[in-house]
């Protein structure tokens, strides 16, 4: 079409959607976002995202989304990355359906409804196709249920970002979906659901895989209302393995275990470290970090007096520059098992990584959040935000869509 794309953002954090599909292409044009932290005095991400995109025209709004999603205006494209949790629904006295209270998806389905952009495209984390550990596969069922119910086919695959050549062991689940009436919509063969997973689908033209197939790893369901007549029954009673990929069109499910082509090259933790760290990141306990990250079986006690032995495996110890980095969480900045330590490669010295490599190990320009948050919090926003680049790559391939 080659017209303004114009983007919703919820759940914003410090911008890492904004800023790749802003590099992805000018077409991408934020309309409104929203960023709130609750039960904090100081809203450090949402500060972030404002100033550096505060002065482009777009709506910045830093409240609950349940009180503002009624400002939401329309829109094409809706973006957000929103938490894991309980899903569940139950029937009400009046014969409704009522969502779990506080869970942030239903703002997400309400604005949808309002709305119907043309395309959604989400980020949760990797667990979220198999949550709840008691029935498993259910929170993704109602969410994959609740789009079919708006008239949108769906794909979902879980990348991670290294697989691709980027510079981070960082798993994350996307969700993309299509309105029905759009040109890309034709794409959606029910009678050929693996050729979009391996081929002609968003994720397929985004993330190559290649032709392997596990056939012990496949699935097929049916998430029809004839089938589950509402969300209740769902939330009742439905529990499917679903797999890394996988595509919904009228209510049937396929998924699959996949496997992505290896890249070219891969940008490695060693890359994006920077010389001239400050000597504090230096001043760290070498025997209490080689503890933490070493190998473990050892006794230890119960609050009531039992003993039971622990075990836990090693984390390499001093990271591999060599390959992408661990996972980074939003602990990073602490003295934590989970937190790189890094030989430095100019003073040859232990030390953690900083805020500054924080960002470029999540694809964010250097210095991005140094914009009067405490250094904990630069840390803290960083272990919650995305691959910028994922979603750089996402962009073109959406921009390309729906030329």
């Amino acid at each position: 079409m080659g017209d303004e794309i114009r983007v919703v953002e919820l759940f914003a954090g410090v911008g890492g959607f904004r800023l790749g599909l802003e590099a992805a292409s000018d077409r991408f044009e934020t309309v409104w976002a929203n960023q709130w932290e609750p039960g904090r005095k100081d809203q450090f991400a949402f500060n972030c995202y404002d100033q550096h995109f505060g002065d482009t025209g777009s709506v910045n709004v830093n409240d609950d989304i349940e009180k503002v999603k009624g400002q939401v205006p329309d829109h094409d494209l809706l973006v957000g990355g929103f938490p894991c949790q309980d899903y569940s629904v139950a029937a009400t006295k009046a014969k409704g359906i009522e969502g779990k209270k506080g869970v942030l998806w239903w703002s997400i389905n309400d604005i949808v409804k309002a709305h119907h952009p043309r395309y959604i495209l989400l980020e949760n984390v990797d667990r979220l196709i198999r949550s709840p550990v008691g029935q498993r596969g259910r929170d993704f069922g109602i969410i994959l249920r609740c789009l079919a119910d708006e008239g949108y086919m769906v794909e979902w695959r879980v990348v991670n970002a290294a697989e691709y050549g980027l510079q981070q062991k960082r798993r994350r689940t996307f969700i993309f979906a299509c309105r029905a009436d759009q040109e890309f919509a034709g794409t959606y063969d029910k009678d050929d659901l693996e050729r979009i997973v391996r081929e002609d689908g968003f994720f397929a033209r985004t993330f190559p895989v290649t032709d392997r197939i596990v056939k012990s790893k496949i699935g097929e369901y049916s998430i029809s209302k004839s089938r589950y007549p509402t969300l209740v029954e769902i939330s009742d009673d439905f529990a499917k393995d679903f797999y890394r990929a996988g595509v919904m069109v009228d209510y049937r499910i396929y998924t699959r275990e996949v496997e992505p082509i290896p890249p070219a090259s891969v940008r490695t933790l060693g890359s994006i470290l920077q010389e001239g760290a400050d000597e504090r990141y230096y001043q760290i306990d070498v025997d209490k970090w080689r503890y933490m990250k070493g190998s473990k079986r050892e006794p230890r006690t119960r609050k009531d007096g039992s003993v039971y032995n622990y075990t836990e495996g090693a984390i390499p110890f001093p990271d591999n520059l060599e390959a992408p980095g661990r996972t980074m969480l939003t602990s990073e900045g602490t003295v934590n098992r989970s937190s790189h330590l890094v030989e430095d490669p100019w003073t040859h010295r232990l030390r953690k990584i900083t805020p500054e490599e924080c960002e470029l190990l999540n694809g964010f320009p250097k210095g991005w959040t140094d914009t009067g948050m405490t250094e904990r919090q630069r840390y803290f926003t960083m272990g919650n935000a995305l691959v910028v680049q994922l979603v750089e790559m996402m962009g073109k391939t959406l921009k390309d869509i729906d030329d």
